[in-house]
């Protein structure tokens, strides 16, 4: 998918214009300390939740009209956003961050990519570091459709963190965007130290 297209032609329907309910729910209940990395920040809303929760954030989007848009709709923070690969990060992010937030980034991923998220998780997170997400689990898409997003089981999550990462959280949120009741899992992991 060339996602800069996507954002130039406006096509972004996982963008719902605020900060993911389930991510904000979480922060508020147990606050993150440190380095922040958000990965396919996309227009930057949950950058502007963890700036907002007191987090020295960094938005990282492959789309340069994502991060544009993003400094656009958030100017205070506009030099927390830069254009970037996960897969490939630059040398200032490699080992840099204490928490991540994944919401939305995965699940644009095709499935033959996963490992490619999770070695760029490994190449950005600190050991000891935690990886908090809203994950999208509902392999029951509608007839036809492929993605993105797409979804993947609580089983194939487990197996991709299972060797390094420990399941700190784990539950299906009670608060979503509507569509989105029960067909997400925040489940959070430690890097292991």
């Amino acid at each position: 998918m060339n996602w800069d297209e996507a954002y130039r032609k406006g096509e972004v329907y996982w963008d719902k214009g605020a900060p993911s309910l389930p991510l904000r729910q979480y922060l508020e209940r147990h606050p993150a300390k440190g380095r922040t990395l958000v990965p396919g920040c996309g227009r930057g809303h949950e950058v502007a939740l963890a700036a907002e929760l007191g987090l020295d954030v960094t938005g990282l989007d492959i789309a340069p009209t994502a991060i544009a848009e993003a400094k656009a709709a958030y100017p205070k923070i506009a030099d927390r956003f830069i254009v970037g690969d996960l897969f490939n990060p630059a040398a200032g992010l490699r080992g840099a961050f204490d928490v991540v937030l994944e919401h939305t980034c995965m699940s644009g991923l095709p499935p033959e990519l996963r490992a490619s998220y999770r070695r760029g998780i490994d190449l950005t997170l600190k050991p000891g570091g935690l990886l908090i997400g809203v994950w999208f689990i509902n392999p029951n898409l509608d007839p036809g459709y492929a993605g993105p997003p797409f979804p993947f089981s609580v089983p194939a999550l487990t197996a991709l963190f299972a060797d390094g990462y420990t399941i700190v959280d784990d539950y299906v949120p009670d608060v979503a965007f509507p569509g989105r009741e029960g067909r997400e899992r925040l489940r959070v992991l430690r890097r292991a130290g």
